[in-house]
């Protein structure tokens, strides 16, 4: 008993590790890092540089806080006092956890896209400007479309920080 309490303890510490990790993250490139770039460097290039290495470091940080979560939150769910079973919605903690489990899927769905269709774009276009093949109003675009894909992520993490709470509340 007390080492089932010492993993489980654990493993909510290491889950909110992740996600102190993964969402903080995330509202530091929505709320602080997007705006001061749009704000402060005026050439587009520059723009998508700085913010192709600042994800450059976020994202291995992001991944490894996304698997982490997964992980820890299937022990918490199967060891949870209200989980009955896959897709048994008989109560409020496994509702919010289910409503939870749908965010978190479009945050993933999401830094998907962003990750394997938008950036790599940002980059061809860069290099196209750079070699005078295209011009800096495609590369602004996909840099909006990114900074409204990062609001995006962040509207989910604030769902799945609600429906935890909701959760926590049972």
């Amino acid at each position: 008993m007390l080492m089932n309490n010492a993993i489980i303890s654990l493993s909510f510490f290491v889950h909110l590790l992740a996600t102190v990790a993964w969402i903080g993250g995330l509202v530091t490139l929505a709320l602080v890092v997007q705006p001061v770039l749009n704000r402060s460097v005026i050439e587009v290039q520059e723009r998508a540089r700085l913010l192709e290495a600042i994800l450059r470091r976020f994202q291995p940080i992001a991944n490894l806080s996304l698997a982490v979560l997964i992980l820890t939150g299937m022990v918490q769910t199967f060891t949870g006092r209200f989980y009955k079973g896959f897709l048994r919605l008989d109560n409020a903690w496994t509702q919010a956890i289910f409503f939870k489990h749908i965010a978190v899927l479009g945050m993933v769905v999401v830094a998907a896209y962003v990750t394997f269709s938008v950036q790599p774009a940002l980059k061809r276009t860069a290099l196209l400007i750079a070699n005078g093949l295209d011009d800096e109003q495609q590369l602004a675009r996909l840099q909006r479309q990114q900074a409204r894909l990062t609001r995006v992520n962040l509207i989910l993490s604030v769902l799945v920080l609600l429906c935890t709470a909701i959760a926590s509340a049972q």
